[in-house]
């Protein structure tokens, strides 16, 4: 093992020739990286850092903490990053600068309350301590805040402050504590890749062999990126806070104020020493060196520019009085590193070999622990332990080029306290990808939106002039619409696009072998289609696939669309030499046509005999459909029968048109994502990175049923033994007595006033008429008939478990 620096000699060792682990950047997310890996065993591992540790954004922060976010298993890394503090002080002997003085989110308006109100649901299930109090609890709690201009305030003791410099030495001093060593002044110039997946990675001081690196840069993880040819989407902003003059009321008291961010006005606040730190973000955010951060640039501020945030110190001011009372003590501006949808980006980056990052983590003191925690997991053991798919790089690819990420993280930027509803779609960063189909879906009225760069239909308007939404948490202007849609798929015929499913292809003789082994259901013959899923070794949920053989040595695997990275890198690290793999997504768009009538529209437009008794369920074929050579699937995600038909991206245009002109006597009628939504919850099918996802194993998620047990698969052991225990919670639909509001997700399912559960996905089932949630509830209760209660905007409404599928049970329409 390597020598353990000594106190302050951090900078002045030799670099060991070779180490497991090179971690380049010395801000909190690198320092607590390298304290986990050293903690859980890897004692071999290094931090480079070119200037002082916090050299970037880190010395700057604000320091305030808190655990809520859109994410609910980021909420959980949130607070297990607070309860770290304390560990980490006494192990470093370096204080944080702790303060527990809980915290409060207020709500203004009835828009925020509704939000907070989803916020505290999602507390239940996590069991976060959080609770509402009144606008006279606030300002007994804060006396400072005018509490007339607040409805309601929700509490949460976890939330506080600390001191940034303090808890990023900390993680340092702990690592080093573990077996870990650390370089300050020892900046990288360069990583260079060996044959055998190893990296050479040159600073001044030497070169150091490593088997993994990690890019921690903060400011400069593009430019840590370029070095191996690897563009990373996030942006640097602008971004004030002041810091008042001592204020009287303060100083009076004998204890901390708690902290508070105020959604509409658009600021946080904390004490600060005998006075107050007041943030805010822009509503006009300022991209810092698009161009590229200067490597010298180090502890320096940036001038401050008051007339950007004017409005809303006035609002700041008119809410808590004593600030616009006191003097301005401090004004800072300095750069913070942004994601395109403000989560950061880590994990092992596809395309790449033992290659990872953890970049973009904007609100590194509340995140920078599970962060590590998250990291050393998924490096020691292979796999995180819990679902982090909302901060994994590989939620975006090659079309998330430098410009988008800069437009995206401005968005984001601006939008950090902007209320963003759950049937809204974001305006910047749009058209990235697009197929053939766009501008004719437009002009037929559909509403777009973009997954993994791509745009899709959600919903069609009756033409361009009103296809509009109006976000909100109530069923929305789309309810109607979406209602024909369905419809028309259930009576006649409706036609989906279904370029956003990911398609990737194997061929060679190894092919059905080596996904046999990966993937946990059958591996179909020739000409037949299967569903499976793809487990983890610990036996959780990897994918949710359509396995399509067109020849003994060559399949086709349709899943996930935002998935389709993540799976490429889960493929590749696998594969064998007589494997040849290839993410083929965008060479492959289609059109999907479900409906009583599909097969006779079908037949209009192929030779191909599609008939019944030729064309069964699950079959495929590789044949002409609108004049067009297809791929051409019996599969269909509405419950109807229905067929996936698969083309190359010039030929979409001859095939749309040949559907059109097939079904114009058949009631053909376009459809949105919205309306394949509402279907399949009639069918009780899950959707991934809702219902399924690696927070869940097969047996809880009910896709057992597909798995092959007869064969040796990846992750057999850990579902056998989850199969033979019996699952603790199960997957399961409920209706809910509830009329002009539905679900969408994280909601609380409650029994007799507990928390038992949380609501995965849901919304209302158009053609059986009822509200719909799936969630995962305790198996006991798993059961048709078992009454239970769902939160919505704080509202507790009655809900039964369904035993059976709404919409055709047995599945002889989709068989038909």
């Amino acid at each position: 093992m390597p020598e353990v620096l000594k106190e302050g000699e951090a900078g002045g060792k030799t670099l060991p020739s070779h180490t497991r682990v090179v971690v380049i950047g010395g801000g909190v997310v690198g320092c607590s990286i390298l304290f986990h890996l050293a903690k859980f065993g890897w004692k071999d591992v290094v931090l480079l850092e070119r200037d002082e540790l916090t050299s970037g954004s880190s010395w700057h922060a604000a320091g305030q903490i808190h655990t809520i976010s859109s994410d609910p298993n980021i909420s959980r890394l949130q607070g297990y990053t607070i309860d770290l503090y304390k560990e980490i002080e006494e192990t470093s002997g370096q204080s944080v600068g702790l303060h527990m003085t809980g915290g409060f989110y207020l709500a203004s308006n009835k828009t925020w309350y509704d939000y907070l109100k989803r916020e505290r649901s999602k507390a239940r299930y996590m069991g976060l301590n959080q609770e509402f109090i009144s606008p006279e609890e606030l300002a007994r709690r804060h006396p400072l805040i005018d509490p007339k201009h607040y409805l309601a305030a929700l509490w949460d003791d976890q939330d506080g402050d600390l001191d940034p410099s303090g808890a990023t030495y900390a993680f340092a001093k702990a690592a080093r504590h573990h077996g870990a060593q650390y370089f300050t002044h020892c900046g990288v110039t360069e990583t260079k890749q060996r044959p055998d997946g190893s990296w050479d990675v040159t600073t001044p001081k030497g070169v150091i062999n490593a088997e993994h690196i990690v890019n921690c840069g903060g400011l400069w993880a593009r430019e840590v990126g370029h070095m191996q040819g690897l563009n990373i989407p996030v942006q640097p902003m602008e971004h004030h806070y002041l810091i008042t003059e001592a204020i009287p009321e303060i100083a009076e008291r004998s204890e901390r104020l708690p902290c508070g961010i105020d959604y509409e006005a658009n600021i946080y606040f904390r004490q600060e020493r005998q006075g107050m730190l007041l943030g805010t973000y822009e509503p006009r955010g300022t991209p810092w060196k698009v161009d590229g951060t200067p490597w010298d640039f180090g502890h320096e501020l940036l001038p401050p520019d008051l007339d950007r945030i004017a409005d809303r110190l006035e609002l700041g001011f008119d809410r808590i009085p004593a600030l616009g009372r006191a003097g301005i003590k401090d004004m800072i501006n300095g750069p913070f590193t942004f994601g395109p949808d403000g989560n950061p980006m880590i994990g092992p980056v596809p395309g790449m070999t033992n290659y990872w990052c953890a970049v973009g983590v904007m609100a590194g003191f509340c995140q920078g622990g599970g962060v590590g925690l998250t990291m050393a997991e998924w490096m020691i053991d292979g796999e995180p332990s819990i679902d982090v798919w909302a901060m994994d790089v590989a939620r975006f690819g090659d079309w998330a080029s430098p410009d988008w990420g800069t437009v995206k993280s401005t968005e984001n930027y601006e939008r950090r306290f902007v209320m963003t509803f759950p049937n809204e779609t974001l305006p910047k960063g749009r058209k990235q990808k697009t197929t053939a189909l766009y501008d004719r879906l437009v002009a037929k009225g559909a509403i777009m939106d973009q997954g993994f760069g791509l745009e899709h239909a959600l919903w069609f308007a009756d033409g361009p002039e009103d296809a509009h939404e109006v976000p909100s948490f109530e069923r929305n202007r789309s309810f109607d619409y979406v209602k024909r849609e369905v419809e028309a798929v259930r009576s006649d015929v409706g036609a989906i696009e279904i370029a956003n499913f990911a398609k990737h292809e194997f061929k060679g003789t190894g092919a059905r072998a080596f996904l046999d082994r990966v993937l946990a259901g059958h591996v179909p013959r020739p000409g037949r289609l299967t569903l499976t899923p793809m487990l983890t070794e610990k036996g959780k949920l990897y994918g949710d696939l359509t396995v399509a053989c067109l020849a003994e040595d060559h399949f086709m695997l349709f899943g996930s669309g935002a998935m389709q990275e993540a799976h490429r890198r889960w493929f590749e690290a696998r594969l064998p030499d007589d494997v040849a793999y290839e993410n083929v997504s965008d060479d492959w768009h289609g059109i999907a046509i479900s409906g009583p009538r599909s097969r006779d529209l079908l037949q209009q437009i192929t030779r191909k005999d599609v008939s019944a008794e030729a064309f069964k369920f699950r079959d495929l074929d590789q044949c002409y459909v609108g004049d067009v050579p297809v791929i051409l699937n019996r599969i269909s995600f509405s419950g109807e029968l229905g067929y996936e038909i698969y083309c190359k991206p010039q030929y979409l245009i001859r095939l749309s048109e040949a559907i059109e002109e097939a079904g114009a006597d058949l009631g053909l009628r376009w459809y949105g994502a919205r309306a394949l939504m509402s279907m399949r919850l009639e069918k009780g099918w899950g959707a991934w990175a809702l219902d399924f996802r690696p927070d869940f194993n097969a047996v809880e998620s009910g896709l057992d049923a597909f798995i092959n047990w007869k064969k040796d698969f990846i992750g057999k052991a850990a579902a056998e033994e989850q199969r033979a225990s019996g699952a603790e919670k199960k997957l399961v639909t409920l209706v809910i007595d509830v009329d002009g509001i539905d679900v969408s997700n994280d909601e609380a399912i409650l029994r007799n006033g507990d928390a038992v559960g949380y609501v995965s996905s849901g919304g209302y089932a158009h053609h059986v008429g009822k509200s719909v949630a799936m969630g995962y509830i305790p198996s006991e209760m798993a059961k048709d008939g078992v009454e239970l209660q769902v939160e919505i905007l704080g509202e507790m409404y009655d809900a039964r478990v369904q035993g059976a599928p709404l919409y055709d049970a047995n599945g002889a329409n989709m068989r038909a």
